[in-house]
């Protein structure tokens, strides 16, 4: 990945609360809790969906640039949906996201070459750098923003 390659992303990275917010607005708070045809995740489950995440991502990138050989475990989505309570109020994971990003972007945006080649493997993935993990999460959010209004219609 060059730098200029590398900075698209990080700037896709910065706006991913903010595709998220714009979904939401266009949804509307009425339909927050809509199955959509396919049965899949409500968009209040996506929102506590990404906060997880994004937690749990922010986790994953300060742990490659500190330790040794890292070990990155994926985590049961589905079961996390159903036991972590994402029934509740969206507030707070609106806010978990938007914190997330900010504090992670401080550190992106000041890294070297050196760091984002850092070496980890994630057990479904394998080889697991800072490059793999900007190239994943500059995109989740707005993937998740887009599934959203695509649900709704």
């Amino acid at each position: 990945m060059t730098p200029t390659e590398r900075s698209e992303l990080i700037a896709r990275y910065a706006e991913g609360h903010a595709a998220v917010i714009a979904a939401l607005d266009r949804i509307g708070p009425d339909r927050l809790d809509t199955v959509p045809p396919d049965g899949s995740w409500t968009p209040r489950m996506v929102v506590h969906h990404l906060a997880d995440s994004e937690m749990t991502s922010a986790l994953r990138v300060r742990k490659l640039l500190a330790e040794e050989n890292v070990a990155i475990v994926g985590y049961p989505e589905e079961i996390w949906a159903k036991r972590a309570y994402y029934d509740r109020p969206i507030e707070h994971s609106l806010d978990a996201i938007k914190a997330a990003r900010a504090t992670t972007l401080d550190i992106l945006v000041r890294m070297t070459e050196e760091e984002w080649q850092r070496p980890g493997t994630h057990n479904e993935i394998g080889l697991y750098t800072p490059e793999v993990w900007l190239g994943i999460y500059s995109r989740h959010c707005h993937e998740h923003a887009e599934q959203m209004l695509r649900a709704m219609g």
